[in-house]
């Protein structure tokens, strides 16, 4: 069993698919104890995975966004996000975030009649998350069984096998709460619309140091720029050239960190008309300037 403390950064395919893999082919299973100050500016950007994760708040307050609801989570609550879904988290201030993570497999092979039962009602359905609030009492076995996962590990005991039977106990009582008549299944539409929001920013990702433009994005997909519009906000909670600006931000960020380029040059290259303007959008996005993020940056890596 590996005990971890984390790894700082989201990494992302164009689709925003997290290329991570969480724990082993011969157990698909991770813990990660992190807290969001270490992440840049407390915040845990947006990917997906086709692990179930669960995440508990032990201190600190999170707001999250998940699929296209968003909430605030406080100590002692918790959240389950299904299998393929968008997410994002941030914190004002420091959070405390014991998580673990698991493919649907690991509760049953998917080939079994527990997994059919079990397993794809929640998998295929169109619940995004499920959230456990510690002042509900109706939570308290779920969080109980939140608790020793995460206590085994901080432990760093070797039990599996009582890991297992604990996700089994937990998975079993997230079943039985869920009342499946009032669920709907995925839909086609709903998978065609993520089709089209992972092509419209793959060509984010492949044009963003060019002077492309809504229309631009839109007809990628042959949409309306108001369909398009609507299918950002809806996954995102942004515009898609919203989206184009923080991607260049992001891809700026990076190379503010990793390398001794000018200002002006990384500027030029993710595409923004003037370093004038490239800074006042840096400052307003992160509440540092250019310079001042480098240096923060090459401060902490001493």
């Amino acid at each position: 069993m590996v005990f971890s403390a984390s790894y700082p950064h989201i990494i992302t395919d164009d689709s925003l698919m997290e290329t991570v893999s969480h724990g082993s082919p011969d157990y698909p299973f991770h813990f990660y104890y992190e807290n969001m100050d270490m992440f840049d500016f407390n915040c845990i950007d947006w990917h997906w995975h086709t692990e179930l994760e669960f995440v508990l708040i032990e201190s600190g307050t999170v707001t999250m966004w998940v699929g296209d609801q968003d909430f605030t989570l406080n100590e002692g609550d918790a959240i389950f996000i299904n299998t393929k879904i968008l997410h994002k988290f941030y914190s004002p201030c420091a959070a405390s975030i014991p998580n673990f993570l698991f493919l649907p497999s690991f509760i049953s092979p998917d080939d079994s009649l527990i997994f059919k039962k079990y397993v794809l009602p929640v998998t295929n359905s169109s619940i995004p998350c499920i959230i456990f609030r510690d002042q509900e009492r109706s939570n308290a076995s779920i969080l109980s069984d939140f608790r020793k996962i995460i206590q085994i590990h901080k432990e760093e005991r070797n039990e599996e096998l009582l890991v297992s039977s604990l996700i089994q106990h937990l998975w079993l009582s997230i079943y039985r709460s869920i009342n499946f008549d009032l669920v709907e299944e995925k839909q086609g539409a709903s998978a065609a619309s993520l089709s089209r929001m992972q092509m419209m920013m793959q060509y984010i990702h492949e044009h963003y140091p060019e002077d492309i433009s809504l229309n631009d994005i839109s007809c990628k997909v042959s949409i309306s720029k108001s369909t398009a519009l609507n299918l950002f906000n809806k996954y995102l909670h942004m515009s898609p050239v919203n989206y184009l600006i923080t991607y260049r931000l992001r891809i700026a960020a990076a190379a503010l960190s990793d390398t001794e380029k000018k200002i002006c040059a990384i500027s030029a290259e993710c595409g923004f008309k003037s370093v004038d303007h490239f800074c006042r959008t840096f400052k307003r996005h992160y509440g540092l300037t250019p310079g001042e993020y480098r240096k923060t940056k090459l401060s902490n890596n001493e």
